[in-house]
């Protein structure tokens, strides 16, 4: 599945069914798992995985301090 067609299909579930964002955050961080698995190189595929493993609250955190650094 290309990844434009899965946020497509995401972003109508979440219309449909109303997810929280932490929901929603929580089915992104899972798919972004599952693409961090397919890389081949150790090194890569475990930065890929510490990112996607950031916590909901640290994302809140970093996009608000991000917000504000503008």
């Amino acid at each position: 599945m290309q990844p434009s067609s899965f946020i497509a299909i995401l972003v109508a579930l979440v219309a449909s069914v109303g997810c929280s964002s932490q929901q929603l955050y929580g089915g992104g961080q899972a798919w972004q798992k599952n693409e961090c698995n397919k890389i081949i190189d150790k090194q890569e595929r475990d930065r890929c995985m510490s990112n996607a493993n950031t916590s909901y609250e640290d994302y809140k955190r970093q996009s608000e301090a991000a917000k504000g650094s503008k």
